[in-house]
């Protein structure tokens, strides 16, 4: 049967699915490089947080309008689009430093000129990101029958956990034999290629020329949805009010549910390569196999996530019963994390083990709160509810990103001190004192400030600065300094390790109180 009908619609999902890729392979080019770059460019943690937090919250904001665009302007151009702008910002990164400092011109601002640079090639990269999901959805409805399209969602979406683990196989091996912007504007330029197979291969069914008739006929044999679009047609398009659905608790479940949680999944995404350079000094190839192995962890989350409601609901459990239970198992997975750092100290595979199972519960998750939404609310209300929601996981995650920067800049502070009084004890307090009295300047303008920046994450022109002084005492003062940076750095890794294990459970916890028990939304 399936050969007579045809499988060209297989095709389209191929595509969809290797954008997915290409989406999360651009999206984590700079995580990979934040070791090498935070001591290029001579960033703090909270400078490589504000960088994070730009793409994150232009994806959270366009997320709610992407949907709009690409309706507006049709599968076919919306998806080109947004893969052009995401390219774009993905190649650009490049240029970052010139583009910060055309920016800072233009603006004003002064100095960290790597830093606004980079923020804006972020905006620009998330602006276009936020167009790959709405369209790929709306494109798995142009092509796919009803049944069919949960089967294909699910296929283009694993392209997120495979781009997740080529990025780690592949970023870092660029970038040591051809440079960190070589690295990104390969990654980039990626896009134009699936540009070039989409442009040619993509057309509505109805126009496409390589569709057989009968899978045509099989792709809009929608019985339901005929029923659904004739009644439609009679009258106005019915909007939903967003503060209609505000009104609802299972809005707010849903919403603080991914408040709570999408920060964690960024976490892990956008940290854990700066994590094991700041413990165990892993960078370039070093971290491919480790990170290549956490994301693959992801996958097999992703996976069995969304097969195990099916065991309390055939157990007879309503579909939100039998979801909800799963997801209380699946919060407790995370627990495991706080296990990272106690037994770090025996290898480096104990934290990316524990984190692994982590980001895999994380994906198990969410395979599961966005079906939430389906199980409660009427068909015309779940494309906003999800918007809404998808804004607040967006927030959360800047949240969180911001209080890792800040915490991190804080224990590193704290360690750069103690190193102070230990190195002064040690004999060089006159060391000590005349290079904290000196202005330290990169080639490029940018000031750095020994007291929050540690001496091993620094620029080579500014370690020659320093050297000029004493050579022997600044080795000296970095060997004092190195250990004492790495202990209060692993407190705070510890710290957050914590908000990440027991964020499911608060949000799970949150989510029940909200709605104790399964109550569809009836009245919109």
């Amino acid at each position: 049967m399936q050969q007579a009908i045809g499988k060209y619609r297989w095709t389209i999902c191929a595509l969809l699915f290797f954008a997915t890729t290409v989406n999360y392979l651009d999206r984590q080019v700079l995580s990979l490089l934040q070791p090498r770059l935070e001591s290029l460019f001579n960033w703090t943690s909270s400078d490589y947080a504000n960088i994070a937090a730009v793409f994150q919250f232009t994806y959270a904001i366009f997320m709610l309008f992407a949907g709009r665009i690409i309706d507006k302007l049709g599968t076919k151009k919306g998806y080109a689009w947004a893969i052009v702008i995401w390219s774009i910002g993905a190649i650009i990164h490049s240029q970052a430093e010139p583009i910060g400092k055309a920016v800072g011109l233009v603006v004003g601002a002064a100095g960290a000129f790597s830093v606004i640079g980079f923020m804006v090639c972020r905006a620009v990269l998330a602006l276009g990101e936020a167009g790959n999901f709405p369209a790929a959805i709306k494109a798995t409805a142009e092509y796919f029958p009803k049944k069919e399209r949960s089967f294909a969602t699910g296929i283009f979406n694993s392209g997120a956990n495979v781009g997740a683990i080529l990025a780690p196989l592949t970023v870092p091996w660029i970038a040591d034999h051809w440079g960190w912007g070589t690295a990104f504007e390969i990654i980039g330029a990626i896009g134009f290629l699936w540009l070039i197979f989409w442009l040619f291969l993509y057309e509505k069914p109805e126009k496409q020329k390589r569709l057989s008739a009968a899978e045509l006929a099989y792709i809009q044999h929608n019985p339901e949805e005929k029923t659904t679009t004739a009644a439609t047609t009679t009258g106005p398009k019915e909007k939903v009010s967003w503060f209609k659905l505000l009104t609802y608790r299972q809005t707010w479940a849903f919403t603080i549910g991914k408040f709570c949680t999408d920060g964690i999944w960024w976490f892990f995404l956008f940290w854990l390569p700066a994590y094991l350079k700041a413990q165990y000094g892993m960078v370039g190839e070093s971290i491919q196999f480790p990170l290549a192995i956490c994301y693959t962890f992801a996958m097999i989350g992703s996976i069995g996530g969304g097969w195990f409601p099916m065991y309390f609901i055939k157990k007879g459990y309503a579909a939100y019963d039998g979801r909800m239970r799963a997801m209380l198992l699946i919060a407790v997975f995370p627990l495991v994390v706080l296990l990272a750092q106690p037994l770090g100290y025996i290898s480096f595979w104990m934290p990316v083990l524990f984190i692994g199972i982590g980001t895999a519960a994380h994906q198990a998750w969410s395979a599961n709160i966005f079906t939430t939404v389906s199980d409660m609310f009427p068909q015309k209300a779940i494309g906003s509810v999800v918007g809404i929601g998808g804004m607040a996981g967006g927030l959360g995650g800047v949240l969180v990103t911001k209080i890792g920067g800040w915490l991190f800049d804080a224990y590193t502070a704290t360690g750069i001190a103690r190193s102070w009084v230990d190195a002064k004890a040690a004999g060089l307090g006159g060391f000590v004192d005349k290079i904290l009295s000196m202005d330290l300047v990169t080639k490029n303008g940018d000031k750095v400030d020994i007291k929050v920046k540690a001496l091993s994450n620094i620029s080579k022109d500014v370690i020659e600065q320093i050297k000029t002084v004493d050579a022997a005492a600044f080795d000296k003062l970095l060997q004092i300094q190195k250990p004492l940076v790495q202990s209060e750095m692993a407190t705070a890794y510890t710290i957050m390790f914590a908000i990440c294990a027991l964020g499911y459970l608060l949000a799970w916890s949150i989510m029940k109180a909200l709605v104790p028990k399964y109550k569809p939304i009836t009245d919109l």
